[in-house]
């Protein structure tokens, strides 16, 4: 099958798939195309927003829409590495055996993941990175396709550890959830009241996945749209001449390298699914307000004047 063919299949079966997902969701569309765009890119996302927004239930009707082995861990204060990497045990004959943790699955559910203590959320590193795990000494190679979603409450709630910065790096997405709207809570209210239980059916499976991310590696990208996304990460350090106006007043810290590669890769994926056979400018804006948002760290002006991470971001295009 040619590029072209396969682009126009995938822009058939992701809307597919959005129907799937609907009958379960009700509303959060922009939630669920970035979660989608992120698979679809070979990168994790993080998910962020009070209690009660359906957080869970969202990514485990994704991981059953995409065919795909579905682990959901409960991160908590006590939780240690071997809880989620699994661990080396005596067997009968006295031999070492290595018992799988959860974390070996297509999609992990990272639930609350600001809530474990940073010796825990660091044993994410390695998988989310590498796709392995290594434990005494051992490497293991998980299982392709591999995503981590994570979720968290917002810092300001009472038990959570702020995830450290180099862990937030490795999330290509963090997702703001807010309230649905007023309409959209009576049909939640309405559907989880009642005796019906919507089935979704699975539209892919893992190695589709995998040749779709493929397919979006191979899109090319015009040398343009790669230095305006560059040139944008770029603006958001503030000791370089290049900083925008806002930045060097409100920001301390600025996105590395890996911003800029996520940037193209999701921009791609944001132009297949639309139909389009290369991204342009208006996909990489369309992307860079959840890829950025996770990357800057405000300062206490920034803070005191209530500026946020968004406006700084849309002060970039």
């Amino acid at each position: 099958m040619s590029d072209v063919a396969a682009i126009n299949q995938l822009v058939k079966k992701y809307n597919g798939l959005r129907q799937e997902i609907a009958k379960v969701i009700v509303g959060q569309d922009d939630v669920v195309n970035q979660i989608l765009i992120s698979i679809f890119s070979g990168g994790h996302a993080l998910l962020i927003g009070v209690p009660g927004l359906a957080k869970t239930l969202m990514v485990n009707t994704i991981a059953q829409t995409l065919g795909l082995d579905f682990k959901r861990i409960q991160f908590t204060p006590d939780l240690m590495p071997s809880d989620i990497l699994g661990s080396e045990i005596l067997d009968e004959s006295r031999n070492f055996k290595f018992i799988k943790g959860p974390i070996f699955a297509n999609i992990i559910l990272a639930d609350e993941i600001n809530r474990t203590p940073p010796k825990t959320q660091a044993a994410l590193l390695e998988a989310m990175q590498e796709r392995s795990v290594t434990v005494a000494g051992h490497n293991y190679k998980l299982d392709l396709p591999y995503f981590v979603l994570a979720t968290q409450n917002p810092i300001e709630q009472e038990g959570t550890y702020p995830l450290p910065e180099a862990q937030l790096d490795r999330f290509m997405f963090a997702i703001n959830l807010d309230y649905p709207t007023f309409d959209e809570e009576v049909q939640v209210v309405k559907a989880t009241t009642s005796d019906a239980k919507p089935t979704v059916n699975a539209l892919f499976n893992a190695q589709e996945i995998i040749d779709f991310q493929q397919l979006i590696r191979r899109i090319p990208v015009a040398d343009n749209v790669i230095e305006y996304a560059v040139k944008m990460v770029a603006k958001t350090r503030p000791n370089k001449d290049t900083a925008a106006d806002l930045v060097k007043q409100y920001i301390d810290w600025g996105a590395g390298p890996r911003a800029s590669q996520n940037l193209i890769l999701a921009a791609k994926t944001h132009a297949a699914i639309n139909g389009k056979f290369s991204p342009d400018i208006e996909n990489v804006q369309a992307v860079a307000t959840s890829i950025l948002r996770h990357r800057i760290i405000k300062n206490y002006k920034a803070e005191a004047e209530g500026v946020s991470e968004e406006q700084i971001i849309k002060s970039l295009f």
